[in-house]
C-alpha cells in the first residue's frame, strides 16, 4: 500500500519526478516555456494559474501522454518514455465503468495485474474504507453521485500503489458545497500518501489546503512565476483555512494570479 501513519517531510525525500527546461509548442503557439520542477517522493505540489495557461499540458507531459519538444522529463531517475504502470492520473471526469460495480472498478488495476479475486477483494474494500466509501461496493456507478464517484476514482488510483500520482481538476466538475466536502476528504487521504502528487486546480482554497507547496503559472506562454511554500502543520484540520496564516498565503497567491487572469483576457486566441 501506499500508505504510512506518519506523512514524510517533503524537504527530505528524494525526487520522483524532475522538469528541467521543458517547453511544449502547438504550432505557432508556445504553450509551456522552459519549466523547471522538481516533485519529491511524499510532496504534495499544486499548480494554479488562469485558464489556457499549459497547466493540464504540463501533467499530461508527466504521465507520458505528450510530448514535450525541449527540456528533459525523468520519472524515478528513468528519461521520460510515455505512461508507466506507477504513475496514476485522475481527471475531472471519473471514467468509471458502469457495468462493474464499484469494487469491482476499484479493483480493476488489481485483475489486470493478475492479483487474486480473494486479495483483490480484501485490498479493495480496505481502499473503499479509506476514501469513506465502504457500504457501496456492491453498487453501481450510477447510483452514486459525483463526489462518490470521484472517490472511486481516487480509490482506484491508489489500487495501483503508484509513486506518483498525477490529478487534473478532479474536482472541478462539481458544484462548490460538493467540493469543498471532497478537499476535506481529499485532505485525511492526503495526510497518509508517501507518494508524489501533483495537483492542477483553479481554487486557491484547494491548493492552500492541501499542499506543501503552490506554484502560480502565468497567462500563455506558461512558465512559473511564483512558488510559494504552505507552511501550515500537519496534520491539518478543516479550521485551517480561517487561521491569518493561511488568510495571508490566500492572498498572496491570488494577488500575482489576479495579474495573470486579467492578461488571459486580453490574449488573442
Amino acid at each position: 500500500m501506499t500508505h504510512a501513519a506518519t506523512r514524510p517531510r517533503p524537504e527530505t525525500s528524494s525526487a520522483i519526478a524532475i522538469a528541467s527546461s521543458v517547453s511544449r509548442h502547438f504550432g505557432d503557439v508556445t504553450a509551456l516555456h522552459e519549466i523547471d520542477l522538481t516533485i519529491g517522493r511524499g510532496e504534495f505540489v499544486s499548480i494554479v494559474g488562469p485558464s489556457g495557461c499549459g497547466k493540464s499540458t504540463l501533467l499530461e507531459i508527466f504521465a507520458g501522454l505528450q510530448d514535450h519538444d525541449s527540456g528533459t522529463v525523468t520519472i524515478d531517475d528513468q528519461p521520460m518514455s510515455g505512461p508507466r504502470t506507477k504513475t496514476a492520473v485522475i481527471f475531472q471526469e471519473s471514467a468509471t465503468l458502469p457495468w462493474r460495480t464499484i469494487r469491482d472498478n476499484v479493483a480493476f488495476a488489481l485483475e489486470v495485474r493478475g492479483v487474486g479475486k480473494k486479495e483483490r477483494r480484501e485490498r479493495a474494500d480496505e481502499l473503499l474504507a479509506t476514501v469513506g466509501l465502504a457500504r457501496f461496493g456492491d453498487h453501481y456507478p450510477t447510483q452514486l453521485s459525483g463526489g462518490m464517484r470521484q472517490r472511486v476514482a481516487i480509490a482506484r488510483c491508489l489500487s495501483m500503489e503508484p509513486d506518483l500520482v498525477l490529478a487534473d481538476e478532479p474536482f472541478g466538475a462539481l458544484d462548490e458545497q460538493t467540493r469543498l466536502v471532497m478537499s476535506y476528504e481529499l485532505l485525511k487521504i492526503v495526510e497518509k500518501l508517501t507518494c508524489g502528487v501533483l495537483f492542477i486546480t483553479h481554487s486557491i482554497q484547494e491548493a492552500v489546503l492541501l499542499s506543501d507547496r503552490v506554484l502560480v503559472m502565468s497567462a500563455r506562454p506558461g512558465r512559473f512565476i511564483d512558488e510559494v511554500p504552505i507552511d501550515l502543520p500537519r496534520p491539518r484540520s478543516e479550521d485551517v483555512l480561517a487561521s491569518p496564516d493561511a488568510v495571508a498565503l490566500h492572498e498572496r497567491i491570488w494577488s500575482t494570479l489576479r495579474d495573470e487572469a486579467k492578461k488571459t483576457m486580453s490574449i488573442e486566441p
